[in-house]
């Protein structure tokens, strides 16, 4: 997938007890629902690491998803940034990729 005009790219770092609750899983399954592409990774401090593609308001809406993520989870803040994603990142589609 090739990034377009009204297409958004945001980089989003959860934390809180977002590890070993099937964080990741449920990320793809929702980013997907909203159509959005990117990928979903553990990071080795703890938190998870998740990078969207799309547009603005499917974005908005997996911010927001992220605030309260899998009933397992306990997530204590979501940090949100503009990203620029590489042309790997563009490949479409949404994986969970390795701990990084």
């Amino acid at each position: 997938m090739k990034q377009t005009d009204g297409e958004a790219a945001r980089l989003i770092r959860i934390t809180g007890k977002v590890q070993g609750v099937w964080f990741r899983g449920w990320t793809v399954k929702t980013a997907r629902a909203l159509g959005l592409s990117g990928w979903v990774r553990n990071r080795r401090d703890g938190s998870v690491e998740v990078l969207v593609l799309g547009p603005p308001a499917a974005i908005d809406a997996m911010i927001v998803a992220c605030g309260s993520g899998p009933p397992a989870a306990r997530v204590e803040d979501v940090a949100v940034e503009e990203a620029h994603p590489s042309g790997e990142d563009l490949a479409g589609g949404f994986t969970q990729r390795p701990t990084a």
